[in-house]
């Protein structure tokens, strides 16, 4: 085996690595600020459990990120990537958000659009 390794344009296998499964980079699921701006300008209101939905993005169903808009700190039903795409859509007022009621926390329950889309 070594032989044919010293040999140029000669396939071999390793057996350790032959017996386990290929190793892939996970495919990265979600979205980009992009594409989460013109779902949410599409729609004049979207609930969290949609970008999810929409987005196929994975994550325990009850997990929340913290992100910080206008010196407050309120917290997304999205994980960390997403709910960081989604603040940055939050401090530059392309998006809005509506809290939960009950309970009364800063937990987001929707984003909804704040500058029209234009259509020609």
């Amino acid at each position: 085996m070594d032989d044919q390794l010293a040999q140029p344009g000669t396939l071999t296998t390793v057996s350790a690595l032959s017996d386990s499964a290929p190793s892939q980079p996970a495919p990265i699921s979600g979205a980009t600020a992009s594409q989460l701006r013109r779902f949410i300008k599409s729609r004049p209101w979207v609930p969290m459990h949609e970008l999810r939905r929409r987005f196929a993005i994975e994550g325990p169903e009850d997990e929340m990120s913290p992100v910080d808009v206008a010196g407050a700190r309120i917290f997304v039903g999205l994980p960390q990537r997403e709910a960081g795409l989604l603040g940055e859509l939050l401090r530059q007022g392309e998006v809005g958000y509506e809290l939960v009621h009950d309970p009364d926390c800063p937990a987001v329950a929707g984003v909804y659009p704040m500058r029209p889309v234009v259509r020609t």
